[in-house]
């Protein structure tokens, strides 16, 4: 059985990205009969909070969405040192000092708009207690070569994450499990073979198979989509100051709201109101439009 998932990060209150990556999502899934989890990407011990979290359950309950199970990211951590001391054994963990201003004035630019890292602490080793004792930020050493990748849209991914992106961080200075271990770890751990998720993330996509091929995991498919951008060209999302869904609940019910979305992505001709049901019969890729798609809040509605 295909397993998909959804992962928000509960770091401030949903906005129109995330309820419109959530609809694609689950309507992708439940088009094709698959198992959907929705997991909780709480890591971030400085941004994350458990009322966002909650938040995050009840905004995708009132729009309509259901979940086949629930995780939250926090919960495996005995899965995320596991595949820590497996790449400490294989001799792929090093510690990083590098601050971000020492990486920004060495390092080149990136695909995705940031800075490669440049390799600088590359050669140093572990404490000899290992990595658990080391004080640092923890990097892998990926191995150098070009990835052949392209999604099921189409959507190249090809890279040389190691030399494009850079090594990633996988622990941060913290103790926190970084983004990229923890994702690859967690779909594995869940069975996940389909990942739907916005084009913002694309360019991560090298990086995760790397780090996939070095822990042995199967590769799952990837499909990315549209963006709503705000009216500057930015991403329409929590950074920007996104209306958040307490605000949109204000002036949608939950019809409304998914209406909107739906013609936002080109999946209905008008903002008729709506169920994620009753979209559900007439979903199907091929009228997704693949352009972003800028959109404004007025203070009473999406335009």
């Amino acid at each position: 059985m295909e397993t998909s998932r959804f992962a928000p990060s509960p770091t401030g209150p949903a906005h129109p990205g995330t309820l419109l990556a959530a609809l694609l999502c689950w309507l992708d899934a439940r088009s094709r009969g698959a198992r959907l989890v929705l997991r909780l990407e709480d890591l971030d011990p400085e941004r994350c909070r458990p009322e966002w979290s909650r938040a995050m359950l009840e905004d995708l309950a009132w729009l309509g969405l259901e979940w086949d199970a629930l995780l939250e990211q926090t919960a495996a951590s005995a899965a995320h040192e596991a595949a820590l001391d497996r790449l400490a054994a294989d001799g792929r963990l090093y510690p990083c000092a590098c601050t971000r201003t020492e990486i920004t004035s060495r390092g080149a630019g990136a695909p995705d708009g940031g800075v490669a890292y440049p390799g600088t602490c590359r050669d140093r080793p572990l404490p000899d207690a290992g990595w658990r004792e080391a004080n640092a930020a923890l990097r892998v050493r990926l191995p150098r070569g070009r990835l052949e990748l392209e999604d099921e849209s189409g959507l190249d991914l090809s890279q040389d994450p190691g030399r494009e992106m850079g090594d990633p961080v996988v622990r941060r200075r913290d103790g926190a499990v970084a983004y990229h271990l923890a994702g690859v770890v967690d779909d594995a751990d869940l069975g996940v073979t389909r990942v739907v998720r916005g084009r913002d993330l694309a360019t991560t996509t090298a990086t995760q198979v790397a780090l996939q091929r070095l822990l042995t995991i199967s590769r799952p498919g990837y499909r990315h989509h549209l963006l709503l951008l705000e009216e500057r060209g930015g991403k329409l999302a929590k950074l920007h100051g996104a209306v958040g869904a307490s605000e949109l609940r204000r002036h949608y019910d939950a019809a409304e709201l998914c209406g909107a979305l739906a013609w936002a992505t080109g999946l209905r001709s008008t903002r008729d109101p709506i169920t994620p049901g009753a979209l559900l019969r007439e979903f199907a890729w091929e009228r997704v439009r693949d352009a972003d798609r800028p959109m404004r809040w007025t203070g009473e509605a999406l335009l």
